[in-house]
């Protein structure tokens, strides 16, 4: 018939809607199903695939869209249920469905295909085999099918998988004609995904019409969620000078201990260090995570600045973890992990920012709408590896703790920055013009910053950063810069647990 052939043209890029509710569910009536239809055609669709004669009649007399019509059946000797019998056919195409679909697998049934694909066509209508793989689609096309639907993909035996099948589909393209994309299309990139491969069309149905389905998809990711964020986590923050174990849940430490960083960083002994940290709390944790001063790369850790901490080049870091404590790991740069727990429990909640300490090193972290940057080397954030304009000497080796006692020493003052800070203190001038060159050093790389990436809120932690005589001299002297140009320097909130706060909600991360 001319308006089913002009159907096909039509249903090219276009969405069909499965109006079937779970089956004797509450939204199972035939008013709902016509509210259904009503409404997926508001929404765009291009057709409906209604099941029964007698819901196919509802829509059709209040719908204008085209319809799929099936009959579904439970038969005691085949395993075929899509409109099985030539009655049903017939029945479907007096109700006024454009086209007919019927289950075309190669399995036992009560009529062959051939038979129902006559019926159809006797009929007027347009003939749709629901298709489970190649070899059946190949038959479908040469007996005459006018659409191949990929409905049955995964349905005829074994377990249902959880994607679509998507070769399936290209499979059909290939062999020419309409193709339909049905089974498992529950997301719009699914749906999308479908018509890249080759698909004339998409079938959505539970996604759309069976709320039951919908609201258990939703619950089960809540549950899900809900199960890993009470998880307990063992968190690892390992510095240049300390490191700390505790064990975090939901964002509160539990318990903790801190012990001064090993040496013979890497070695089996270092590693049977740390171990021993966790010692009487096996059992009480669910994963382990390390924020460690350092790049990490693929689970692999490396040294930025071995004066900080030597570490021997990709130490296998994850791998290493998972084992000692036989739970699964993961590891972050600290100052990444810190910004991610300032950013989910701390002074940079739900903002775009930057987390910077000045510490015994200076490092730093980067949360953009929502997502912690790690960079394609892990890098991302490392503040204190850029260079300045007092020549080729990274920030980190000018501006931190270390780079300030070493300026100190080489003066022939106190070794220490404990030291140089209570000379601060006292007011005495060489002290205070290393601290004021550190200060410009940071306030310089912290303007560059801001141009790069105008963050709304810059966190500053570390030993160094949290205090108020180097804090005070920092904001201000970024107070001189215009005010768009200007970092907002926040004191972070976590102090020194913002990294294991932030490994630990980053183990729970999807």
């Amino acid at each position: 018939m001319p308006h089913n052939a002009q159907f096909l043209t039509d249903l090219q890029g276009g969405l069909i809607v499965s109006c079937q509710p779970v089956d004797d569910g509450p939204l199972d009536t035939i008013s709902a199903i016509v509210a259904f239809a009503q409404a997926a055609r508001n929404g765009g669709a291009r057709a409906l695939r209604i099941e029964g004669a007698d819901n196919v009649a509802a829509v059709a007399g209040a719908c204008d869209l085209p319809i799929i019509g099936i009959v579904k059946r439970d038969l005691p000797d085949s395993p075929v249920r899509i409109t099985p019998f030539v009655g049903d056919v017939e029945a479907l195409a007096a109700a006024g469905a454009t086209v007919i679909a019927i289950d075309g697998t190669d399995r036992p049934r009560p009529v062959p295909v051939a038979e129902l694909l006559a019926a159809i066509h006797a009929a007027g209508c347009l003939a749709m085999a629901d298709l489970a793989t190649e070899a059946e689609a190949k038959l479908a096309k040469q007996l005459g099918f006018d659409i191949l639907g990929t409905t049955m993909s995964g349905y005829t035996g074994g377990p249902v998988p959880d994607a679509p099948d998507l070769d399936f589909v290209a499979a059909c393209r290939r062999l020419g004609g309409v193709v339909v994309a049905e089974g498992r299309y529950n997301t719009p990139a699914a749906a999308a995904s479908a018509i890249a491969a080759g698909a004339s069309a998409v079938c959505v149905g539970s996604a759309i019409t069976r709320t039951e389905h919908v609201t258990a998809w939703f619950r089960g990711a809540v549950d899900d969620a809900v199960s890993r964020s009470e998880a307990t986590v063992l968190a690892l923050d390992v510095g240049g000078t300390k490191t700390l174990a505790a064990l975090v849940r939901n964002g509160k430490i539990l318990d903790r201990q801190t012990i001064p960083t090993p040496l013979g960083v890497g070695t089996d002994a270092w590693f049977a260090t740390i171990g021993a940290l966790a010692t009487g709390w096996q059992g009480r944790y669910a994963a382990v995570g390390a924020a460690v001063t350092g790049v990490v790369q693929d689970g692999h850790w490396s040294a930025l600045n071995p004066r900080t901490l030597a570490i021997p080049d990709r130490t296998p870091l994850v791998q290493r973890l998972t084992a000692l404590f036989g739970v699964p790991a993961i590891a972050v740069n600290d100052a990444q992990a810190a910004a991610w727990g300032e950013y989910r429990h701390g002074a940079g909640r739900a903002q775009d920012m930057v987390f910077i300490t000045v510490s015994s090193g200076i490092g730093g972290g980067i949360v953009l709408q929502g997502r912690l940057l790690q960079g394609a080397n892990g890098l991302a954030g490392s503040l204190g590896q850029t260079l300045g304009a007092r020549g080729a000497e990274r920030l980190e080796t000018r501006a931190s703790g270390f780079g300030i006692a070493a300026s100190a020493s080489a003066l022939g003052h106190a070794s220490t920055t404990h030291e140089v800070f209570a000379a601060v203190e006292s007011g005495l001038p060489w002290a205070e013009a290393l601290l004021d060159e550190a200060v410009e050093d940071l306030a310089v790389a912290l303007g560059d910053l801001q141009r790069l990436i105008d963050p709304e809120v810059v966190v500053l932690g570390g030993g160094i950063g949290m205090l108020p005589q180097f804090r005070d001299r920092l904001i201000t002297r970024l107070s001189m810069q215009p005010d768009r140009l200007r970092p907002a320097i926040r004191p972070a909130a976590l102090g020194g647990d913002a990294g294991i706060v932030g490994i630990a909600d980053l183990c729970h991360a999807p």
